[in-house]
């Protein structure tokens, strides 16, 4: 037997016991106990498949980008509809690099962002769609949300516009799409550019489109709690192949030259470029147009990906009947609660169900929230809840400088006071999520 054929064969016997092992570690049916058995808000769900990509990438040893990275970006990038795919660290490094994109010198001048201008986004989200507005000096421009959708009120984009607003950073709430046509009309009748925080919406559709392929750069996160993970990891999508070019440079460490980890003169030219004011023939690649970061990821972690990928559609479907679920078992106390209503013209893939509570109800939201965690339901806040009231924010309320609020935000500090959600990722039960309607029904009707 040829050594390669030897190597191909102890592969195949690696993989089988993968599978052995995965029937008896892993794949076990847990008995739910009510009050005893923790339902978690989110988590992991897979079969031996992720652990057989694992393996076989890291038989490979090849330990950075490689074949499955590649793949992954080609089949996410098909899926959502958009020409190009680029891999990140976590959506919260794809946030930064869409936003840090906007910076750069190969951009028009008119269109680039500058120190002191300004992005229109919202305060009740998760903290990394508004700090990278921060942290590449620009202001953040604060506008109210809806209550029955918890995306941005669009009737407040004409008072938050300047003559230095140069973009617009939104998240699709939950996997609740925002009023997409809206704001990109707007962002194209004041040459806005649009980033689509994806992170917590892969799979939604508005107006049978996929999100994530609307706006001018999108955003997906594959941490455990999204709809597929990879451990860590995110990724950034774009039509644009000039902003590609930007977010890969910035990406690997603001490098000009774009060859593939462990390829050489993909150019043709390594040694014949005249870039800055380096002599002739500066080696393109230790060429450096923009300022950038380390923020690529390995193969072993898109090779888990590439696994979850093909069992998105499933785990779409499973997270909109979990959803349907709830909303049909609490939707008889809706005189005590407020309950998520999908945006119009759009299918969510929901990443949980959010309630809010109404003056009629009289139980503090905190007191509701420790109720289930000791019946075992977890319970979380919409992140930041108003981020201008988080602790990172005391030193700019003080000087009233940094950023800007748009009217009152009486609608995020309501979500901030009195809103929660639990789960529906596909590893909940029916079971699991008739227990929590009924534990919800009884603390509310208290």
């Amino acid at each position: 037997m040829s050594d390669e054929k030897e190597i191909e064969s102890i592969k195949k016997n690696i993989f089988k016991n993968i599978k052995i092992y995965y029937e008896k570690n892993f794949k076990k049916k847990e008995k739910f106990i009510p009050g005893e058995t923790k339902i978690n808000y989110a988590g992991r769900v897979f079969n031996e498949n992720e652990i057989i990509n694992l393996v076989d990438s890291s038989l490979d040893f090849w330990l950075t980008e490689g074949r499955f990275t590649s793949q992954f970006q080609e089949e996410l990038s098909s899926f959502i509809g958009v020409k190009y795919c680029l891999f990140t660290t976590s959506g919260s490094s794809a946030n930064l690099l869409a936003v840090s994109a906007l910076t750069s010198n190969k951009l028009d001048n008119d269109k680039r962002l500058k120190l002191g201008d300004e992005i229109i986004t919202v305060a009740a989200g998760f903290p990394t769609t508004i700090f990278p507005i921060i942290q590449n000096q620009a202001i953040p421009v604060f506008v109210d949300i809806e209550l029955d959708t918890y995306n941005i009120d669009v009737s407040k984009l004409d008072d938050a516009l300047t003559n230095k607003t140069k973009a617009i950073i939104l998240a699709h709430t939950l996997g609740n799409p925002f009023e997409i046509e809206k704001v990109k009309d707007f962002c194209e009748k004041n040459s806005l550019w649009l980033i689509e925080d994806n992170c917590d919406a892969l799979g939604s559709k508005y107006k049978n489109k996929y999100t994530g392929s609307f706006g001018d750069i999108s955003t997906c996160s594959f941490y455990p709690a999204h709809h597929i993970t990879m451990g860590e990891g995110g990724a950034l999508l774009t039509n644009d192949p000039l902003l590609y070019r930007i977010i890969r440079s910035q990406r690997d460490w603001g490098r000009d030259c774009w060859c593939p980890t462990g390829k050489d003169n993909t150019c043709n030219k390594r040694f014949q470029w005249q870039l800055g004011a380096l002599p002739y023939g500066y080696d393109h690649k230790y060429t450096y147009s923009e300022f950038g970061y380390n923020l690529k990821i390995t193969d072993m972690q898109a090779a888990i990906g590439l696994a979850q990928l093909k069992k998105l559609p499933s785990f779409i479907n499973i997270r909109i009947k979990n959803h349907k679920r709830l909303f049909d078992g609490l939707k008889e106390y809706q005189n005590l609660i407020k309950l998520p209503k999908a945006q119009k013209n759009s299918t969510p893939s929901w990443f949980g169900f959010l309630i809010t509570l109404k003056e009629e109800c009289k139980i503090p939201r905190n007191e509701i929230m420790q109720k289930l965690e000791d019946k075992k339901i977890q319970a979380r806040l919409l992140f930041a809840g108003n981020i201008i009231r988080q602790p990172v924010f005391d030193k700019m309320r003080e000087s009233e400088n940094g950023y800007k609020v748009i009217g009152q935000l009486a609608n995020t500090d309501k979500v901030m006071n009195d809103s929660f959600w639990i789960g529906v990722y596909p590893g909940m039960t029916n079971e699991k999520i008739d227990y929590m309607i009924k534990q919800i029904s009884e603390i509310i009707t208290q």
